[in-house]
């Protein structure tokens, strides 16, 4: 009898967010999962298509306002002063680069390089009325119910 080979484990996340601070935890996610020889696929749907948008991947910003998170010694309503958006957006970047963690742009990058398969979400592409060719070249752009094919045997589901 042939040996059974060892099915290669596989995780899907799905991006809905195009803000900095939200951009990093999938790309962080997929590239782990890849170096660990899993398969990894992200679908960016809504506002995570941003991260894999040509036009606006390199501009992500960080919304102070309503951020409890935010690592500012400050009360949060100062969040919505002007200014306050660039300054978030600043100490993020700074502080990603201190940590020697890559920019967007390089995570993509590497996430590709990797074999990490990145979807665009049709409907959104239709709905937002962005073009295909605005994207980050990606595996494809699928609906929902492609990528729930491809999600349904996943070890690891993610919504970000």
């Amino acid at each position: 009898m042939a040996e059974e080979e060892e099915k290669k484990k596989k995780i899907c996340i799905i991006m809905t967010k195009g803000t900095l601070d939200a951009a990093y935890p999938p790309l962080i996610l997929a590239s782990t999962a890849a170096s660990m020889d899993w398969d990894a696929s992200i679908f960016f749907t809504f506002y995570g298509l941003d991260v894999i948008n040509k036009k606006k991947y390199k501009n992500l910003k960080v919304a102070p306002i309503a951020n409890p998170a935010m690592p500012m010694p400050v009360p949060n309503i100062i969040g919505m002063l002007p200014g306050m958006t660039s300054m978030a957006t600043m100490m993020m970047k700074n502080m990603m680069k201190k940590a020697n963690v890559p920019d967007i742009e390089e995570f993509i990058k590497m996430c590709k390089e990797m074999g990490v398969k990145l979807y665009g979400c049709q409907m959104t592409l239709d709905v937002m009325g962005i073009k295909e060719e605005d994207l980050i070249p990606t595996e494809a752009c699928i609906g929902a119910a492609a990528f729930l094919d491809i999600a349904s045997d996943a070890d690891v589901t993610l919504l970000v």
